[in-house]
């Protein structure tokens, strides 16, 4: 597993407790997408499915880990939150959760210029969880300068 993936996950283990409980792993990443993974059983619901909450939490995180990955790529020195997020639950999951999302290069670059020129800057993603998909997140991430 490369450095800047380990250092990322143990940076959102660190930083938001939770995530080591549902047991978030990085399973690829790169700069534009990202695939993410957490298994079943620390995630159940009362019907042996993915709870809600936790498929939730862990697409809002896949996009937030992608986001922070490109900003420390492109040396954006800066806070990011999650400023909104909508997901719509297709069909239950009964495995392990597992969330993708991709920016495009035109959207990622965008991105970097509008922070770099106005020392803030906004990226909605689109996170696919389950290969169906079983549900789909539309967040929305901003990026602010430190400085």
């Amino acid at each position: 597993m490369p450095d800047y993936l380990v250092n990322l996950q143990e940076e959102i283990h660190s930083n938001i407790p939770l995530s080591e409980a549902m047991q978030f792993t990085i399973e690829e990443l790169n700069s534009r997408s990202i695939l993410v993974r957490a298994p079943l059983p620390p995630n159940v619901n009362v019907h042996g499915t993915g709870f809600a909450g936790s498929i939730y939490s862990i697409a809002v995180l896949a996009g937030w880990a992608l986001c922070t990955h490109i900003m420390a790529l492109n040396e954006m020195a800066g806070d990011l939150v999650v400023a909104g997020a909508e997901i719509k639950y297709r069909a239950p999951i009964s495995g392990d959760i597992q969330c993708r999302a991709e920016v495009s290069e035109a959207d990622r670059d965008t991105f970097c210029n509008h922070f770099r020129e106005h020392g803030k800057a906004r990226l909605i993603l689109t996170i696919e969880v389950g290969s169906a998909p079983h549900a789909i997140l539309q967040g929305t991430y901003y990026a602010v300068s430190k400085s």
